[in-house]
């Protein structure tokens, strides 16, 4: 009996039928008083084991089992070889239907108003770029300063010689393409004949619940590259900090590889026809993308590529080859630069170890591949968060040098506040994995045992099933996001206060986790209701725990987070 998702009398949804592995939950109805009541569990071996039937069913030996129907008598339901009844098949086929129409309709007119629309998007496409040379022109030829008019300048010459820098000092010539594309391919290469692992996608609605492959292998990609990079630099066949000699040029071919790549991915998927969530709007498509999974020969999934290999990897590097730049100059490396090169080895490292969690993202999930995404990962990121580096790399270590006990401490610092990031992290999208099957965990460099909490344990309650969950998220709700913050005042911490520039990051990603945990908790308290409020009762702090009275405690929105696809990608 095929089962069609419709709207009563009173104009409410029904309920979503019941999946497999999901668990009822305050403020969530069931789909039935019968689905409960017969609901059936599996014995060790996988196998189908008998539960209470309501009325007289029973299982027969050839594969059916009657089951009393609510208001229209008795039903057959055919149990396939997996032992799924065709009622489960057909409601879990509508769920898949239900969610299709409401995450992935093939048009969206609501993402016109994202951003602040058309307008919005447009005067962000055009000022990040403007943004990135500014900053650029004032790291590198106004000692760090904002470029402002000298005196008697006019308006006219202070834009003109700004222009005039652009056109020579980051003119995209052959060389910087040659750089920046061949580190690209190798990347892409890397991606899909380095050793890696496959791990499933979630289940995608619009695709009948069809999961995608990922091929991980940002590991072995990253340590190899490394591993190149540095005999091409020792060779002489390509010196390093090359990548800060000629850093205008490099950003000025990142920016336009960062708008070709865009327009290549919407045009693409409109002659492919596989666009999504289409607005119509073709400057609100182009920012935000036309299509979820674009892929290369089945395996190179341009999103996952773009999230992990060019930004942090190249970011990264413009330390390494800071480095190297310093011991030819100076005969040594200052502490200032070693600590930098720390943190962004850190960070890309543990992009690449945890590449396979970057899966379940909402990013991956749900966000489509367009401008915002391209352009942020290919130019925006590993060539504005760099500022420290490049004020480092500018400039004599005795402008900036700090008290070599206040490096050590602040080192000491990094890692713990890394350890916890790291492990927080892990604790939730190793949890996800286990939700779906994936019980195999990498034991990656850095491993940190806490980045696995112990199955949860399931606690009966006239509500339905509570879940007694430890770790990171039974102290605080967003601990994750100080951790970050920390990282981006660490960077520009250790330059100083001479140049606003390496703050950058900092004053942006302080604005962008505010805007966000805002964004998140009020669409959690619309969608959950009662279970979020009970999640936020037991668990009050939001950033940083100040008690450790909550670090066990019965998470009530543990269950609606693993029940509810939409939520596990906003939060």
């Amino acid at each position: 009996m095929s089962m069609r998702v419709t709207r009563s009398q009173t104009g409410q949804t029904p309920a979503k039928p019941n999946r497999a592995g999901f668990v009822e939950t305050p403020g969530r109805r069931p789909a039935s008083a019968n689905s409960m009541k017969s609901s059936r569990s599996r014995d060790s071996d996988g196998k189908q084991a008998n539960g209470d039937m309501q009325g007289n069913g029973h299982a027969k030996g050839n594969g059916y089992a009657n089951g009393e129907a609510m208001g229209n008598g008795h039903t057959h339901g055919y149990a396939n070889g997996n032992g799924h009844t065709k009622k489960q098949e057909d409601a879990v086929e509508t769920t898949y239907e239900f969610e299709a129409q409401k995450l992935f309709p093939k048009k969206d007119p609501s993402g016109k108003y994202e951003f602040g629309g058309a307008l919005g998007m447009s005067a962000m496409m055009i000022g990040f770029p403007v943004l990135m040379y500014y900053m650029w022109i004032g790291a590198i030829f106004y000692d760090g300063k904002f470029p402002t008019r000298t005196g008697g300048q006019s308006y006219g010459d202070f834009f003109g010689h700004m222009w005039y820098l652009v056109k020579t000092e980051a003119y995209p010539n052959n060389y910087a393409w040659q750089i920046y594309w061949f580190f690209g391919l190798m990347q892409m290469a890397f991606y899909m004949f380095m050793p890696g692992v496959y791990r499933k996608g979630k289940p995608l609605p619009h695709l009948g619940g069809k999961q995608l492959d990922y091929y991980c292998s940002a590991m072995w990609s990253f340590y190899s590259s490394i591993v190149i990079m540095l005999a091409l630099h020792f060779t002489g066949i390509f010196k390093l900090y090359t990548l800060i000699d000629d850093f205008g040029h490099i950003m000025s071919v990142a920016i336009i590889s960062g708008w070709l790549c865009s327009a290549i991915a919407y045009i693409s998927a409109l002659v492919r026809g596989a666009t999504v969530r289409m607005t119509d709007s073709p400057i609100v498509d182009f920012f935000l993308g036309s299509e979820l999974n674009p892929r290369l020969f089945g395996i190179l999934d341009f999103k996952m590529f773009l999230e992990v290999r060019i930004p942090w990897f190249i970011l990264f590097f413009l330390s390494l080859g800071t480095c190297l730049k310093q011991y030819e100059q100076y005969g040594y490396v200052s502490l200032e630069a070693i600590f930098i090169l720390f943190a962004h080895y850190l960070y890309a490292g543990a992009c690449a170890k945890a590449e396979h969690l970057i899966i379940p993202t909402w990013d991956m999930y749900y966000e489509k591949l367009g401008f915002m995404l391209i352009f942020w990962n290919m130019a925006g990121v590993p060539l504005s968060y760099c500022h420290c580096t490049l004020f480092i790399a500018n400039h004599d270590p005795s402008e900036y040098q700090l008290p070599t006990w206040f490096i050590g401490l602040l080192t000491m610092a990094y890692c713990y506040v890394y350890y916890v990031w790291d492990t927080t992290n892990s604790q939730k999208n190793q949890f996800r994995l286990e939700e779906r099957g994936i019980v195999e965990e990498r034991t990656t460099f850095p491993y940190f045992k806490y980045g696995r909490i112990a199955n949860p344990k399931t606690i009966p309650t006239k509500h339905g099933n509570k879940i007694l969950a430890d770790g990171w998220y039974g102290k605080a709700r967003k601990i994750h996001y100080p951790c970050d913050l920390f990282f981006a005042l660490s960077w520009g911490l250790v330059t100083g206060f001479k140049s606003p520039f390496p703050w950058f990051y900092s004053v942006f990603f302080t604005g962008m986790i505010i805007h966000r945990a805002m964004r998140d908790i009020e669409k959690c308290r619309e969608k959950y209701g009662e279970a979020w409020t009970e999640y936020e009762r037991q668990v009050p702090y939001l950033f940083i725990p100040v008690s450790s009275s909550s670090s066990s405690c019965q998470l009530w929105f543990v269950e609606n987070y693993f029940a509810n696809p939409f939520l596990q990608y906003v939060y």
